[in-house]
């Protein structure tokens, strides 16, 4: 099973690309660390406030792939520097 999330955060204390690439890239290597997914930022790679994230996570269960995300997902949800706009969903 194959879980695919995108979620959207406004990054608030980012005044420059400089800043939001400096928690953007201290993020996504903490995800890949300490979860079993992908990660990479698919939207607003120019936009020094926002930012779109993709998440993927793949296991012989829906359950274990679900639970993979949702544990990457409240992690970069517990980040003070931004602050979650959306996130998508999909399974294959």
């Amino acid at each position: 099973m194959i879980v695919y999330a995108e979620v959207e955060f406004i990054i608030q204390t980012a005044h420059s690309l400089k800043e939001k690439r400096a928690v953007l890239q201290r993020m996504i290597t903490r995800t890949k660390q300490k979860f079993n997914v992908s990660i990479a930022e698919v939207d607003h790679q120019n936009v020094w406030q926002r930012t779109k994230l993709a998440l993927v996570a793949v296991s012989s269960s829906k359950e274990a792939a679900e639970r993979e995300i949702n544990h990457a997902l409240q992690f970069l949800q517990s980040n003070p520097s931004w602050e979650q706009l959306n996130v998508w969903r999909d399974y294959l």
